[in-house]
C-alpha cells in the first residue's frame, strides 16, 4: 500500500513539475510571479490582426511591467476595496461565470419545460389552420354601409357554395391583405389567438368544412377549416426549442434560477456573492482563458481608477499645471500659418454690429459665448448669429474674406444682412494654453504618466526571466 501511495505521489509530483515547466515564470513584479501564459495572453490580445501599432516582445515587456506596477500601486492604495470597484468587477465576472453553471442537462430540462407549457396552453382542442375571406365593416358603419356589405358577403358565400375556388376568391376579394396573398390561409393557431366570434366558428369545424357567414368586430368572415392537429412530440420540436432558448438568451435566466436554488439549498450558509466567488475560482482553475479574462478585467478596472485619479482627470482639471506646462513648451505649439482668434457674426442692423464688439471687448475669450447669448439672444427673438473659435484659412468663408483677404464667396444668412468679424490675428502661435487646450491636456497627461511610471519603477522591484523571454521569441514555440 505504501509503495502504491509513493508511486501515486511521484506521478502527481511529475505532473506538477510538467505544468510548471510548460508555464514558467516570465517575470516577477513586486514579489509576485507572472507566468508565461498570462504574459502571452496579454501580448497576443494587444498585438492581434487589426492592431496598427504592433509591438515586438521586447517592446511589450516594458509596457507590461508598467501595467503591473500601476496595478500594484492601485492595490496598495486599496482601490480594490471601493464598493464601486467591487460592484462593477462582480457584475462583469458574473456575466462570464453564470452561463458556465448551465449544463446540457439544464438546457434539456428547460426545453422540456417549454414544450410541456406549450402543450398545456394549447389544450385539448389542439391547433387549427384555417383560411378566411374578410369583408371589413366598421363598427360605426351606417345602415346603408351594413346592408351593402351584407349583400356582397352573401354573394361571395353563394359563389363558394356553387363551387368557386376559395383560394382564388380570397385573393380577389378578401380585405385581409396579409392572408389574401396566400389564398386566405392563416397559420396554425391555438384557442385565444382569434377574436371570440371567429374562434367559436373556426373550432366548430372539421377539416374541409366551411362556415356560414360570421360577423366579428372586424367585419364579415367566411371560414374554411384546412387542418387540425395536436402538437407534435417533443423530439420533433427539440432543435427548434434549443434555438429559441439561445435566441431569447434564456440561458442567462436558467443560470440565475440555478444560482438562486443553490443559495437556498445552503440553508443560509452561502450568499450569492460567496457562491459566485466559488464558481469563478472553480471554473478559472479549469479554464486558463477564463482565468486570464477575469484577471484582465480586475486589473483593468484598477488601472482605470488609479490612472484617472493620478493622470487623466488630474491633468484635465489642473489649470495651473496646464498653464505652466504650456509656458514651458510653448514652441511646440507654434503654427505654420496664422490663425484668427475671434468670431464671425451676422446681425440685423448697424446698431447691433458695434454693440456685439463692445459687449465682449474687455472679456476673456472663453466668456464671450455666454455674454453674447444673455445680451442678444436671451428671449425668443434671435438678434445675432455667431460662430466663435480659432480659425485657419478655409475654416470660415467670412473670416477668409475679411481677415485673410481671400477672394471668397460669402453666403448671406436670411434675415441677417450685416456680416462682420471681431478678434485678433495670431501669427506665431497660440496666446495661452486654452487656445490649444486639447493638445496641451494630452501632452500634460503624457508628462504626468512618465513621471508616475518613473516613481513606480523606483518604488517597486521587478525582474525579467530572460531565458523564458527568449524562448517566447522563437518561432513555432
Amino acid at each position: 500500500m505504501k509503495l502504491k501511495l509513493l508511486f501515486a505521489a511521484a506521478l502527481m509530483s511529475g505532473t506538477a513539475m510538467a505544468q510548471t515547466a510548460s508555464d514558467p515564470v516570465v517575470m516577477t513584479v513586486n514579489g509576485e510571479p507572472v507566468l508565461r501564459s498570462e504574459f502571452e495572453y496579454s501580448y497576443n490580445k494587444n498585438n492581434s490582426e487589426g492592431v496598427i501599432d504592433k509591438k515586438t516582445i521586447d517592446e511589450y515587456v516594458d509596457l507590461f511591467i508598467n501595467y503591473k506596477l500601476k496595478v500594484c500601486a492601485a492595490l496598495d492604495a486599496r482601490y480594490d476595496t471601493l464598493q464601486s470597484f467591487k460592484d462593477e468587477f462582480a457584475q462583469y465576472r458574473d456575466q462570464q461565470v453564470r452561463p458556465l453553471m448551465v449544463t446540457a442537462d439544464d438546457i434539456e430540462t428547460e426545453a422540456r419545460k417549454i414544450y410541456d407549457q406549450t402543450v398545456a396552453a394549447i389544450g385539448p382542442d389542439g391547433l387549427v389552420k384555417t383560411s378566411h375571406i374578410l369583408l371589413r365593416l366598421d363598427q360605426q358603419a351606417s345602415e346603408e354601409e351594413q346592408k351593402a356589405a351584407k349583400v356582397r358577403i352573401d354573394s361571395i358565400y353563394d359563389a363558394l357554395k356553387q363551387g368557386a375556388d376559395f383560394a382564388e376568391l380570397a385573393k380577389q376579394v378578401s380585405q385581409d391583405p396579409g392572408s389574401a396573398r396566400n389564398g386566405g390561409q392563416l397559420p396554425f393557431v391555438q384557442r385565444g389567438q382569434f377574436v371570440k366570434e371567429f374562434e367559436e366558428a373556426a373550432f366548430a369545424l372539421q377539416p374541409g368544412e366551411m362556415s356560414g357567414i360570421v360577423q366579428s368586430p372586424f367585419g364579415y368572415h367566411i371560414i374554411r377549416m384546412d387542418e387540425r392537429k395536436q402538437l407534435e412530440p417533443f423530439e420533433f420540436h427539440h432543435d427548434a426549442i434549443l434555438r429559441f432558448i439561445e435566441q431569447r438568451n434564456l440561458r442567462e435566466r436558467i443560470a440565475e434560477q440555478k444560482a438562486d436554488s443553490l443559495v437556498k439549498a445552503s440553508n443560509g450558509t452561502l450568499t450569492m456573492a460567496q457562491l459566485m466567488d466559488q464558481k469563478a475560482d472553480e471554473y478559472a482553475a479549469k479554464d486558463p482563458e477564463l482565468k486570464n479574462l477575469i484577471r484582465e478585467y480586475h486589473d483593468g478596472l484598477l488601472l482605470y481608477e488609479i490612472s484617472n485619479r493620478l493622470v487623466w482627470d488630474k491633468a484635465a482639471k489642473d489649470e495651473a499645471g496646464l498653464a505652466q506646462y504650456f509656458k514651458k513648451n510653448k514652441k511646440k505649439y507654434g503654427w505654420d500659418e496664422p490663425r484668427f482668434k475671434g468670431m464671425a457674426f451676422h446681425v440685423k442692423n448697424q446698431a447691433d454690429r458695434q454693440a456685439v464688439k463692445d459687449c465682449v471687448k474687455k472679456l476673456p475669450f472663453d466668456q464671450w459665448a455666454e455674454k453674447l447669448r444673455t445680451t442678444f439672444n436671451a428671449d425668443s427673438v434671435i438678434r445675432i448669429r455667431v460662430e466663435k473659435g480659432i480659425f485657419k484659412q478655409g475654416d470660415n468663408a467670412l473670416v477668409d474674406s475679411m481677415v485673410f483677404k481671400k477672394d471668397t464667396t460669402v453666403t448671406k444668412l436670411k434675415d441677417y444682412p450685416i456680416d462682420d468679424v471681431y478678434g485678433k490675428l495670431l501669427k506665431k502661435g497660440p496666446e495661452d494654453y486654452t487656445d490649444v487646450r486639447g493638445l496641451v491636456v494630452a501632452d500634460y497627461q503624457e508628462e504626468l504618466e512618465k513621471q508616475w511610471v518613473a516613481e513606480l519603477r523606483k518604488k517597486y522591484s521587478f525582474s525579467v526571466n530572460k531565458e523564458v523571454l527568449d524562448r517566447l521569441k522563437e518561432p513555432n514555440e
